[in-house]
This record gives structure tokens, C-alpha cells and sequence, in this order.
């Protein structure tokens, strides 16, 4: 994996604390400086003031034409530059492309990626807070065009593009009511049995399928993969496929692997056409084509499991929902369509986000053994308080199970950073943004940027338990503001029972290379999951 730059970006104390001290709003905030000393960020220029000046007003700001970044040539852009062999970037190694352009450029870059489409990368926390500080009531963003063009193109299965690509009122309408079902505790933690019976099901299944004398299970994220599929449609649907089956391993049902092929098929699409020329808009492309087949069967498969939950509940005498689905039915107000096109969404990210969070939490466990054993004891101990079961109290006691999983995600997050589309004209860093302009926040480069955290490329848990203050902008594996991943408290919740039953139950070992990224909508592990799974005593 690539090195992050930790050279020398120390500068006079002087420097150092000008900026600081005009940012300043009290004396509580000057005394929060840790040791007397202050914390240099980038500029984007040699020689421009450091520090964040939006103080300086529109009137003041330079234009956005003068923003620095790559070279871009007429019609094709910076394209060129993305070019396999003679090309210094690359769209699969976004952190490294990023850390690049960092270092060439400074802390915000304008990138013409294709003519007359701009960029802006942003890597300073706090201009990250000014960007989701001005997104309006209703964030923008640009992202999952061509699955919008899927959904409008069918209005007899949808009644929008969905929460994904869906922008302005016509979003909020469907968040709102959503985000009432899936950001309410009672009925995530109504879910819990089934998601600790399911992690419960995968340790048994990993006894099974490890080598009894190497430990190793191959294709581990295939395995895992299968797991999160069980965890979000028993969490969300109300139903076990079948995929950690132990008196059958090795075989899950044809529905199961349908539903992991559709989302890896229509994950792997995101990317690509959401950038280039878009020229699915106009023809029928392989890559739009794989696109509508993976959707097509996400939504016939959502489509049999919410129907046949309705007609349930319109048998039933009583309308006292349990489960998220039959609060969606029940209490949420939506019709039928949207309620699915919901759905769709959570299997098209569960899948694939749960098993990357996954991957890499155990990889970095693994990797360092020591605090894997505090991890462990932990978990033992908690889990012996409750008969073997991930229970609410458990969750709530897990204190080194979530730092874990949160310096996981500082290391390895699940994307490069969060896209929004600037919602009015303001100023970042002494620059005017324009209305309408795309910004890509670069989080994963800047959490490994040593202005921001001691010892950055190590795996440190315990960071999270200092009173050392931590930009709250820097790691956000789910978003933040209204926009925020709507889906966060279930997916925490299945990651944490899967990860807390795998370190109570097993010595977790590792035997490939360097694990790194590999960008694609999301971030994926680049090589295969070597581990080995020792049962402890």
C-alpha cells in the first residue's frame, strides 16, 4: 500500500498561530490547543494566508477559475490524465490520486474532469463543515444517474429515481417518512434476535468451512458476502434465505445468489456512468444493460417479500407493527412503490457496505494482534452476561468493539469522501464556488494527513478514547446533515453483532500482503481475504 505522505509541514509558530487566533471565538478555543502548539494545514498556494478566510466575503474572493488542479485539454478534459500506462491517475486508486493532487495543488483543486464538467476536491475539515454548512434544506448531489433514468423510465414499478439520485422536495417527500422507520431506534433494536441469531449462524458456519489445519477459508468475501445478504434481509424484510446454511455450507439458493450478483452487477455500474460521456443516455450500453438486469431482479425479489408481508397484514386483525417493514406498511404513509424502491436501495448498499466494513476491520485486527485480544476479552466478557447473545445492553457496554470499527473506518472507509452539489454561491478558502458546482470532499487522504492525527497510518482504537479533539468532520463513513446515510443504525448494528461473535469465537489471523483499496462506487480490498480462523478456548 502506498506510504502516506508524512513529511515536513511544520512552519514558524507564528504562522502557525495567526490563523488560529483569528478563527478563535473565545478563550475556551485558544486553551484546546494541545501542548501550546497549533495545527498547520495546508495552503492552496505558496505564499497564500493559511487558514480558512470565507471572512473575506464574495467581494473579496478570487474567482473559480483560479482554483489550482490538473491541466485540462478541450473536449476530453482531464480524461487524459486517467489513461491506463501514460496517465499519473487513476479512477481505481482514488485515495492515492487524491493524495497526489494534494501535494501538487493544495487543499482544494478544481478538476475539469470531462469539458465544461468541474470538479472541486476539498481535503481541509473545515472546509468540509463550510461545504455541508451551505448545502440547504435540501442536499444535493449527483450521483446514481443512470439508475434514475431506470426507475423514471418504469413508472409503473416507481414513482421516482428513489432516495439515492432523487434531488429536492421530490427527495424529501420520500426521505422524510423513511428516515422516521430506519433512524428509529425501537425499530432497528426490534430486529436485533434475528441479526444475533444470523452472526450467531456465520461463526457456526466458519467452523464448518475453515481448514482444520490451516484455519483458512478461501473466498472469504464471497462468504461475507452472503452474510450481509441474510443480515439485511432478515433486519429489513422480515425473512432468512438461507445464505448461512450449516447443514448445507456450501450452497446457498438460486434467489440468494441472484440477489448478490444484482448487486454487485449494479454496483459495479455506479461509477462508470455516473463519470464519462454518458452514452447509455443514448444507446443501450453493455454497461447500462448490466445495470437494468441487476435491477430487474432486486426489484422483483423486493417486490415478492413486501406484497407478500402486505397481504399478511391485511389478514391480520391487529395493526401493531414489529418489525421495520411492517412500520413501513403500516405507519410510514408511503404506497406500495415506494416502500420497494426503499428496499431496493437498502440490498443494493447492504451487501456490499457491510462486507467491506467487515473485511477491513478484521484485516486490521488481524494485522494487529494486540489489540485484536483486547477486542476479544470484551467480547467475552460481555457475551458471557448474556447467554451467548448480541443483546442491547451488549451493544451499549461495547465500547472497544465501536472504536474499533471507527478507526477501521478512519483507515478504510467505505468511499473517498462524500459528493454534494453547491446549493448557492459561496466562498471556500478565499475562493468563489459557484451554484451548481460539484464538490467531492476527500476524507479518506485527509485521515491519513499527519496535521490531523498522530501516528496516521497506525491502527489505534484507543485515539477515540482521548480528550484529544478530533475534527468531527474528518471521518464520516455515513455522511452527515439530512443527507446522511439513512440506513446507518442498521448497518452498524449488523456489523457490530458479526464482528463481536467472530472475536468472542475466534483467533483471527492474516497471511497475504498489504491490504489496500480498490475504488469502485465503493471502496473494495484489492487482493483476497487471507485469513485464518483459530477457535479460541
Amino acid at each position: 500500500m502506498l506510504k502516506f505522505y508524512q513529511g515536513p509541514v511544520w512552519c514558524a509558530r507564528q504562522r502557525e498561530m495567526l490563523p488560529l487566533i483569528v478563527r478563535c471565538k473565545s478563550a475556551k478555543a485558544l486553551t484546546s490547543m494541545r501542548s501550546g502548539t497549533a495545527t498547520l494545514h495546508f495552503s492552496s498556494r505558496a505564499g497564500d494566508a493559511l487558514g480558512n478566510p470565507k471572512d473575506l466575503g464574495k467581494a473579496a474572493a478570487k474567482p473559480f477559475r483560479d482554483i489550482p488542479g490538473p491541466k485540462s485539454l478541450p473536449l476530453v478534459g482531464t480524461l487524459y490524465l486517467y489513461l491506463p500506462f501514460i496517465g499519473k491517475y487513476s479512477f481505481g486508486r482514488l485515495h492515492h490520486t487524491g493524495l497526489k493532487k494534494l501535494r501538487e495543488f493544495g487543499p482544494i483543486v478544481r478538476e475539469e474532469l470531462i469539458s465544461n464538467v468541474n470538479l472541486l476536491l476539498l481535503f481541509d475539515p473545515r472546509d468540509i463543515e463550510t461545504m455541508y454548512a451551505t448545502e440547504g434544506r435540501y442536499p444535493m448531489r449527483r450521483s446514481h444517474v443512470a439508475l434514475e433514468k431506470y426507475r423514471l423510465d418504469r413508472p409503473e414499478m416507481y414513482n421516482s429515481g428513489g432516495l439515492l439520485p432523487t434531488n429536492g422536495p421530490e427527495w424529501w417527500k420520500l426521505r422524510s417518512p423513511a428516515q422516521k422507520v430506519l433512524s428509529r431506534p425501537q425499530s432497528v433494536l426490534s430486529r436485533l434476535p434475528v441479526v444475533s441469531e444470523v452472526a450467531q449462524d456465520f461463526v457456526d458456519l466458519v467452523a464448518i468451512l475453515r481448514d482444520p489445519v490451516t484455519g483458512f477459508i478461501p473466498n472469504f468475501l464471497d462468504l461475507e458476502k452472503r452474510l450481509f445478504l441474510e443480515l439485511t434481509m432478515a433486519a429489513t424484510l422480515d425473512v432468512r434465505l438461507g445464505c448461512i446454511d450449516k447443514v448445507n455450507p456450501h450452497n446457498i439458493s438460486e434467489e440468494a445468489m441472484s440477489l448478490i450478483k444484482a448487486s454487485d452487477d449494479s454496483n459495479s455500474t455506479i461509477f462508470s456512468t455516473d463519470n464519462g460521456l454518458h452514452l447509455w443516455k443514448v444507446f443501450n450500453t453493455p454497461t447500462y444493460k448490466k445495470l437494468t438486469n441487476g435491477q430487474d431482479t432486486i426489484y422483483r425479489i423486493a417486490y415478492k417479500y413486501v406484497d407478500a408481508k402486505d397481504n399478511e397484514l391485511k389478514s391480520r386483525p391487529e395493526d401493531n407493527p414489529t418489525t421495520v417493514l411492517e412500520y413501513f406498511l403500516l405507519r410510514s404513509g408511503l404506497d406500495k412503490k415506494d416502500i420497494i424502491s426503499v428496499f431496493c436501495d437498502t440490498l443494493l448498499a447492504g451487501i456490499d457496505t457491510g462486507s467491506v466494513t467487515l473485511s477491513f476491520a478484521l484485516y486490521n485486527l488481524a494485522t494487529n494482534p494486540e489489540k485484536q485480544e483486547l477486542l476479544a476479552q470484551e467480547a467475552r466478557d460481555l457475551l458471557s452476561q448474556s447467554d451467548g447473545k448480541v443483546t442491547k445492553v451488549v451493544l451499549a457496554q461495547a465500547r472497544y468493539l465501536k472504536a474499533v470499527v471507527k478507526e477501521s473506518s478512519r483507515l478504510y472507509p467505505i468511499s473517498i469522501g462524500v459528493g454534494r452539489i453547491a446549493a448557492e454561491e459561496t466562498v471556500i478558502r478565499g475562493y468563489n464556488i459557484p451554484k451548481g458546482t460539484v464538490i467531492v470532499t476527500q476524507n479518506q487522504v485527509s485521515c491519513r494527513l499527519p496535521e490531523y492525527f498522530e501516528n496516521p497510518n497506525e491502527f489505534l482504537p484507543e485515539r477515540w478514547f482521548t480528550k484529544d479533539a478530533i475534527n468531527p468532520f474528518l471521518v464520516l463513513p455515513f455522511g452527515h446533515g439530512p443527507r446522511a446515510c439513512i440506513g446507518r443504525r442498521m448497518a452498524e448494528q449488523n456489523v457490530y453483532a458479526a464482528l463481536i461473535m467472530i472475536a468472542a469465537n475466534y483467533k483471527i489471523g492474516w497471511k497475504g500482503g498489504k491490504l489496500d483499496c480498490y475504488s469502485t462506487h465503493t471502496n473494495e480490498p484489492d487482493s483476497p481475504l487471507d485469513f485464518t480462523f483459530t477457535p479460541r478456548d
